[in-house]
């Protein structure tokens, strides 16, 4: 049993144990379009009432072509987009996934977290990472080969901020000269390390709330999932890290299509996905994001599915 949760973190850490799923938003738009934001807000409700337990989105800064394809992301401002979704639901978690920590002013990103945590009821969860995009860097000002020791002071300043006690909250007053940001949040707002952030596995065991990798066959991910527990076990004693996956996700309408590999992901049926899932959460996994892999269903048809055939079998 987990103490002194977060609603947030309560939402992805079941109580009774049980693996739950989030959803990676919005999902994929024609190139050159934006998400409609009315049916955000309606996939929103859905997802909630469909026992989802998080949204999260991406930080991305600027819409650089990416990948063989060169297309390029054009995404609203994470914050922007979880508040307008925080307006819509009232349970559901909140996160990114992740913000680019060494490419945001820690004052800046704690006081846009605190607001966030504050308006939707203590819903955040914080997904930092370090970003690996040349060209974000030198546009920003940032040193991309500085990232690993940027990041890691940049998180402890963060993590002064975003405390509700005071010994800890020492650091961010040495660093405004006795300035608060704002009123403390009732509880810690959890920090997810997405990715490794150029730390070692060690590090990001003894210092976050979470870790988020992303999704590799089973017995690959078993072992990444040893060396975690690992390093959790290593830690002594402090925080009690919850342990989250991504996977892209091709749900197929048929319930007993076998699941194939794609890629960092599966194109399967709901069945199929199940199982899958339980055998991810018999390693350790507490919480998996969707990320739809195509646009070729209808979100909210996937949503319903998820909702109907894999939710009530975890």
């Amino acid at each position: 049993m987990h103490q002194d949760l977060s609603p947030a973190m309560a939402a992805v850490r079941s109580p009774d144990g049980r693996l739950t799923l989030g959803l990676m938003t919005p999902p994929p738009q024609p190139q050159g379009s934006m998400a409609d934001p009315a049916q955000a807000r309606e996939l929103a409700q859905l997802a909630e009432a469909q026992g989802i337990a998080a949204l999260w989105t991406r930080d991305v800064p600027l819409a650089i072509p990416q990948g063989q394809d060169r297309l390029a992301s054009s995404l609203d401002d994470p914050f922007q987009w979880l508040s307008m979704l925080a307006g819509a639901t009232s349970t559901i978690a909140l996160g990114t996934a992740a913000a680019v920590l060494p490419l945001r002013h820690p004052l800046h990103l704690a006081k846009t977290a605190l607001s966030l945590d504050r308006i939707s009821g203590g819903r955040l969860l914080l997904g930092v990472a370090t970003g690996d995009r040349p060209e974000e860097f030198e546009i920003f000002g940032a040193s991309l080969d500085e990232r690993r020791d940027a990041f890691r002071d940049r998180w402890a300043l963060l993590r002064s901020a975003l405390s509700p006690v005071a010994q800890e909250r020492e650091h961010l007053l040495q660093a405004t000269d006795g300035y608060e940001l704002m009123v403390p949040p009732a509880q810690r707002i959890p920090q997810v390390i997405v990715g490794s952030a150029k730390q070692t596995l060690q590090w990001n065991a003894a210092h976050a709330d979470a870790w988020a990798t992303y999704y590799r066959p089973f017995e690959e991910q078993k072992g990444r999932f040893g060396l975690w527990r690992q390093a959790v076990e290593q830690r002594g004693q402090g925080n009690d890290p919850a342990l989250i996956q991504s996977m892209s996700l091709d749900l197929l309408e048929d319930p007993d299509a076998p699941a194939q590999e794609i890629s960092l992901g599966l194109r399967t049926g709901s069945k199929a996905l199940v199982e899958t899932l339980r055998r991810y959460r018999e390693i350790g996994l507490e919480h998996c994001i969707f990320a739809k892999a195509s646009d070729d269903r209808p979100t909210g048809e996937v949503i319903g599915q998820l909702g109907r055939e894999v939710v009530p079998h975890l």
